[in-house]
């Protein structure tokens, strides 16, 4: 053993400078500043992600594009001084108001079903297809300062006052029968189990409210049978649009791509509206980086794209849609 501790102080003072070095570059790699370096991103092609039975046969592809986000330590910070279109974002930019980010990854993977969801049922309908909606399920996905209610985020609200809940319209209906102070039972599902919770009518400058928001997410059956993987990193709304595009063009005789790259983004919802999304500077560049020949993109977001492929001089269409239609119209028309 004395011998053992003697080689080992040897070492350390023939070694102390590189094993300072290594602990200085272990730090430098690993600690986080409170900020994240957002970075173009990549594509997911959906033409693997979508398989419907029978499907018709495809040429070019439909992708959805997200944005690249690194951690925030030192390289990658010095390497956004470095690359024009790598940003500093702060932490505090990119969580939701008094939540935790286990909180927000949870509330984006809702956002992530509610936009397959969306898609698959406007995809069908459009396409004339049969689908039928089996079930509506609705997230509790937030709930107000002002509300006194021990009904959970992410609770399942199954019925208030022995109601039966389809949608958050009927939520609303039955509170606006009720008076300020009034306490309303609720039945939720949390965690597969039923649970029962109160909550408390408030008046909120002149409307009734429980305080709670919900999201829609369904359950249903199609023909032709259709299948979307989605991985378990991969969350958020903004591909509805394409998603929906993909699915209709497997189940629908016409090719769309006619054999070209179309990626875009944006989020559908169920009447096939496109919304805004954020970041279509580095989903566009992400999407010329990875040669699409097309990026389709919400109205909202048209004139900062245009802004970038100027800036950038990129070599690629910009079509900017408000609804699933205009960007079908689109599709068949160019």
């Amino acid at each position: 053993m004395k011998k053992l501790l003697e080689n080992l102080k040897q070492f350390l003072l023939t070694n102390y400078k590189f094993l300072i070095g290594l602990f200085c570059l272990y730090l430098l790699f690993t600690i986080e500043l409170p900020f994240v370096v957002y970075k173009p991103g990549g594509l997911v092609n959906l033409n693997d992600r979508v398989t419907v039975e029978d499907e018709a046969k495809i040429d070019g592809s439909f992708s959805m594009c997200y944005v690249s986000m690194m951690k925030g330590t030192l390289p990658a910070l010095g390497l956004s001084y470095i690359f024009n279109n790598w940003d500093i974002i702060s932490k505090n930019e990119i969580t939701i108001d008094n939540g935790s980010v286990d909180d927000l990854l949870t509330l984006e993977k809702l956002y992530m079903q509610e936009s397959v969801d969306n898609a698959t049922i406007l995809a069908y309908q459009k396409a004339g297809k049969e689908i039928n909606i089996t079930k509506k399920v609705n997230n509790v996905i937030y709930i107000t300062k002002e509300a006194d209610t021990n009904i959970k985020l992410y609770d399942q609200i199954l019925e208030v006052e022995g109601i039966s809940i389809d949608n958050i319209n009927d939520l609303r209906d039955i509170v606006s029968n009720y008076h300020e102070n009034d306490v309303l039972q609720v039945k939720v599902l949390r965690k597969g189990k039923e649970v029962d919770c109160t909550a408390k009518v408030y008046n909120l400058d002149g409307s009734l409210k429980m305080g709670i928001a919900s999201l829609v997410t369904y359950e249903y059956e199609t023909d032709p049978e259709v299948n979307v993987k989605i991985k378990k990193s991969e969350s958020g709304s903004s591909g509805g649009l394409m998603l929906t595009l993909a699915i209709y063009n497997k189940i629908t005789d016409t090719d769309l791509t006619q054999g070209d790259k179309i990626v875009g983004t944006g989020t559908i919802d169920i009447n096939g509206i496109v919304g805004e999304i954020d970041g279509v500077k580095y989903k566009l560049l992400g999407a010329v980086k990875n040669k699409a020949d097309v990026f389709l993109c919400p109205l909202e977001n048209y004139d900062e794209a245009l802004k970038v492929k100027e800036e950038n001089h990129l070599d690629i269409i910009i079509k900017g849609v408000g609804t699933f239609d205009e960007a079908l119209n689109y599709l068949q028309t160019r």
